[in-house]
């Protein structure tokens, strides 16, 4: 009813944009060195400061001008020159990116796509890339050769240096709101001493409740013991509140790891009746023959866009879990959002059961101050075959007061639209299971036994394994000098780099070493099948 108004509003918002223009330019243009130079702290924080406000403010110009047009013209949509009254402000560089043949490699999303875990047979053995790149070549990985793993995963809980401060500053200063920072070079001091294939292993680290999965009796058993895992995984593939970023895997880099699992601890979590244990108990078996074995692997398949895909399998159990994942990051002002696109496949083969999943978005908050993470967004796990359904949503701290890390979830019979179970708490904290015959179970998080990996020493992995391939990096993280840590990424990247164009001149396609991608199309009648990405074993 106020729609003239938004006509003053964004003419206003026009005079602002010019003024925050100038003030930009202003500030650029001051020496580098004296005493007021452009790369002063509180005049960098009040350059991405007053970006960041002028985008938020064009984005609520944007929503009160589309309820507008929705409230007086429901069934017309705004014409060309309505739109104007919309405030465009500066458009981020993230879309003309994704224009400009960034994605063009991916098939459509009406194609049906499958990353599928290569055989490995001798024929394979034999097939090389065109040229002896790193990942060309045959590895053994022998699981006998596999020790505990015992480095120290926890990260110092330092909040950002005065020196680090105005790089972070000086980079934040050169982003817009909602850009896309596949391509943007961070710092390496924001850094954790691990790669992300690495962190993904590390949400594996309760694998007595996911073997678990198998021995529930009923499909509703089997389902909710996925979402019980489901909410505890996330939780160890965090080390402490810092916010800090895991390496980003070089294009054929892998990572091979397992667990020994005591099969007397391996039992559906309802009917458990085990006493807690220690989050720093290291449960073994004495016996190889009286545990489990679940193995893990995990490839980085491409580059751009930034694709991780892992499987791990209990060969014993007849379980398999495989995921793909595309890391896609944006700037959000004063905090940077991560969205894991993508979906993962839990396979129980002898029910011949499959339960897709998908994951959550993660916020590192606060990144001039004490960086900090936390998860956000709707996940949805499905089992076509049984009916059954779970919605995990993890809701992200309000601006004003609330609680941090809260998730809620819901287990559904969709045939007979009954609520079987609900959830809620803190995924890194306390959880309690509501189902329903009324019974109630709380699992907390910080009291469940972490298996430690199982991997090879140093000496006895391949070159582009991520232990091996990130050791100078993660050596001179450890030794503070973050010169030389910087130094040691650069050069990884820059062979990388230098890859890749090798391939786009001699236009081969990258070969992954373990996973082959393949593209289904739908059929010509009938609905389209859903986007899919997984990994078989």
């Amino acid at each position: 009813q106020y729609s003239g108004q938004l006509h003053e509003v964004r003419e206003m918002m026009n005079q602002v944009e010019g003024q925050q223009k100038n003030l930009v330019h202003a500030i650029e243009s001051l020496p580098g060195s004296g005493p007021l130079t452009a790369l002063d702290q509180d005049l960098l924080l009040l350059k991405a400061t007053s970006a960041a406000t002028l985008s938020c403010l064009g984005e609520c110009l944007n929503l009160l001008q589309q309820s507008v047009h929705q409230a007086g013209q429901p069934s017309q949509k705004p014409g060309a020159s309505e739109n104007i009254l919309g405030w465009h402000g500066s458009k981020s560089h993230s879309t003309e990116q994704l224009k400009n043949g960034t994605l063009g490699s991916l098939p459509s999303a009406s194609a049906n796509i499958t990353w599928a875990i290569l055989p490995n047979s001798a024929e394979d053995e034999q097939t090389s890339q065109p040229e002896p790149e790193p990942n060309s070549g045959s590895e053994l990985v022998l699981s006998e050769d596999e020790k505990s793993d015992n480095e120290d995963k926890e990260e110092t809980e330092l909040g950002v240096m005065e020196d680090q401060r105005s790089i972070i500053l000086h980079l934040i200063s050169q982003l817009k709101l909602g850009m896309d920072l596949t391509k943007v070079v961070l710092p390496t001091f924001i850094l954790e001493k691990r790669s992300l294939l690495e962190m993904y292993a590390d949400f594996m680290a309760h694998p007595d409740l996911l073997l678990a999965i198998t021995a529930g009796a009923t499909p509703e058993e089997r389902v909710i013991c996925f979402v019980e895992y489901y909410l505890t995984a996330f939780h160890e593939g965090r080390k402490g509140a810092l916010a800090k970023k895991p390496y980003n895997p070089i294009i054929g880099e892998t990572f091979h790891c397992s667990w020994e699992v005591p099969k007397d601890r391996v039992k559906p979590k309802r009917t458990a009746s085990r006493s807690p244990a220690s989050c720093h108990e290291h449960p073994m078996a004495d016996d190889p023959s009286k545990s489990y074995k679940l193995r893990f692997v995990a490839e980085q398949v491409s580059h751009h866009p930034p694709i991780s895909c892992f499987y791990c399998e209990c060969e014993e159990k007849r379980l398999c879990v495989n995921t793909h994942v595309w890391t896609k990051s944006k700037f959000m002002g004063m905090s940077v959002g991560v969205s894991m696109i993508g979906e993962g496949v839990l396979r129980l083969l002898e029910h011949g059961e499959e339960y897709v999943f998908t994951l959550p978005s993660a916020y590192a908050r606060s990144i001039l101050t004490i960086p900090w993470v936390e998860l956000g967004g709707k996940v949805s796990i499905n089992c076509a075959k049984t009916g059954y359904s779970a919605t995990v949503i993890f809701h992200t701290k309000p601006f004003y007061g609330g609680k941090v890390h809260r998730v809620t979830a819901e287990v559904k019979h969709n045939p007979t639209n009954t609520i079987v179970c609900k959830a809620h708490g803190e995924w890194n904290g306390t959880l309690e299971f509501t189902y329903n015959n009324g019974e109630t179970k709380v699992i907390d998080t910080t009291t469940l036994p972490v298996y430690p990996k199982k991997i090879r020493p140093l000496e006895k992995q391949g070159p582009m394994e991520s232990r091996n391939l990130w050791r100078e990096v993660t050596r001179y993280l450890r030794l503070g000098d973050i010169d030389a840590a910087t130094e040691q990424k650069r050069h990884l990247e820059e062979k990388q780099r230098v890859e890749e164009r090798k391939r786009e001149n001699l236009r081969t396609p990258w070969k992954p070493k373990y996973f082959i991608q393949e593209v289904t199309l739908p059929p010509v009648i009938g609905p389209l099948p859903r986007r899919e990405l997984v990994l078989r074993g």
